[in-house]
């Protein structure tokens, strides 16, 4: 009788074990369809938005037929963006860690979709309300005392009497690289990156970059990736290039920035677990938050401390042909410029909030940012294209940094900080869940 007893028990046992598998299967596969949907509805919807899909490298049969694009089909993608988060709500209670994140993440960007499909249809909200749907953040706001306030620290660094940012300029103007040695300093500058990154990290088999100068852009660098662990990275030689740049830039745009970050997703999100979602990057979505703060912080991944203050010192300055002679008062008054760096928020905020004028916006532009005025008239234009994408750079950053800093990140533990920095380039997350304790 007991024996009978314990047949039954592991009979119902197994029938529940298989009932589970079963479950966590559809789960799987209602998922993985969804996933694909995503996919054909960014995909749509980038037909008439030129500037939404930054890069897909996923299957073919996702892509949508040529259609007409005179008329932008908005109630048809809102709807197609609502039922996908309908059936994605089912997920919130499941079991199954992954299958519960995966599905957060693609509420999060579909949600993104929505407010991208009204912004494009000329809908606008609040600025803050329109990063948190596009970003998932919000970023904190800075009266102009706070910035007069940083302004008044940096007038101690710089040498000379007078108006700051001529001080600053005349000073920054010392490690303008030439355009004849541009080339040389940034392949110098990308290669060293590289170096320090490959020295913690074992990247897909195949990855490489092609490195292309463009003129007349409202950026100063850009990534295009292209899958297969390619990427195309274009420098704008219109902006004027100071020594620090090169350095920031093949930080940013290669390694440890948006080159590897989008490999590794590739690599161990899209090709190791078939995660279709990912072969798509919408460039206004939670994504890009992450993307732009891990690529500013990669900076100090690979440069940190001092270090790339030294590496411009010994190695970038010489080759450029400059003098090193006022590199220490520079890289004192970078430190200043970067916490400067909120008041392109504001100016941001100003203009699509509270009717700042184009006037007032460079003063600040210039004032605060100490951009040059040509560098003051790009960054303008790319506010009007980008608008509130300007808060994935610092405040992403600092998320980035706080989420660092939390796990034992810290520069004194460099195997550690490079070992979480990428489990977060590896992942699908956003703000969110990084600000979470």
């Amino acid at each position: 009788m007991f024996k009978r007893y314990l047949t039954i028990l592991t009979l119902a046992m197994l029938a529940g074990s298989c009932s589970t598998r079963e479950k966590a299967v559809n789960h799987s596969d209602r998922l993985d369809s969804i996933a694909r949907e995503y996919v054909r509805l960014g995909l749509a919807i980038g037909q008439y938005d030129g500037d939404f899909v930054d890069a897909y490298y996923g299957p073919d049969s996702l892509r949508p037929v040529k259609t007409d694009t005179s008329q932008f089909p908005k109630e048809t993608f809102l709807q197609r963006a609502r039922s996908s988060k309908k059936v994605l709500a089912a997920f919130r209670n499941t079991q199954n860690d992954t299958l519960t994140r995966r599905a957060a993440w693609l509420t999060a960007q579909l949600t993104a979709f929505e407010r991208r499909i009204h912004l494009f249809s000329g809908t606008f909200v609040p600025f803050d309300t329109e990063s948190k749907d596009l970003f998932d953040a919000v970023a904190p706001v800075y009266d102009e005392k706070h910035f007069q306030d940083l302004i008044t620290k940096l007038d101690r660094l710089l040498p000379g009497q007078g108006p700051i940012p001529a001080r600053y300029q005349k000073l920054a103007d010392h490690f303008l690289i030439p355009a004849e040695k541009i080339d040389t300093v940034f392949r110098t500058a990308i290669a060293e990156a590289r170096r320090r990154t490959l020295a913690h990290y074992a990247l897909p088999a195949g990855e490489d970059f092609k490195l292309e100068y463009v003129r007349n852009k409202p950026w100063s660098g850009y990534n295009w990736y292209k899958g297969n662990y390619k990427s195309v990275i274009q420098i704008n030689v219109s902006q004027p290039i100071y020594v620090e740049r090169a350095i920031d830039l093949a930080c940013h745009e290669g390694y440890p920035g948006h080159h590897v970050y989008n490999a590794l997703l590739e690599k161990n999100l899209y090709r190791d677990k078939d995660w279709t979602e990912i072969s798509l990057y919408p460039l206004f979505s939670p994504q890009s938050l992450i993307a732009e703060g891990s690529a500013n912080y990669g900076i100090s991944m690979a440069f940190p401390g001092n270090e790339q203050r030294e590496f411009c010192k010994t190695v970038l300055i010489p080759l450029a042909g400059l003098d090193t002679t006022m590199a220490n008062a520079y890289f004192e008054a970078l430190a200043v410029r970067s916490a400067l760096n909120y008041a392109r928020n504001e100016v941001a905020r100003g203009l699509l909030d509270h009717g700042m004028s184009e006037q007032e916006a460079k003063r600040w532009l210039t004032d605060y940012c100490l951009l040059p005025e040509k560098g003051a008239s790009d960054y303008l234009r790319f506010i009007r294209k980008y608008r509130s994408y300007v808060i994935n750079y610092n405040y992403g950053q600092d998320i980035i940094r706080k989420h660092m800093e939390a796990r034992g990140g810290t520069a004194a533990a460099p195997d550690k900080r490079w070992k979480i920095f990428e489990t977060l380039l590896s992942n699908e997350n956003k703000a969110g869940d990084l600000l979470t304790p």
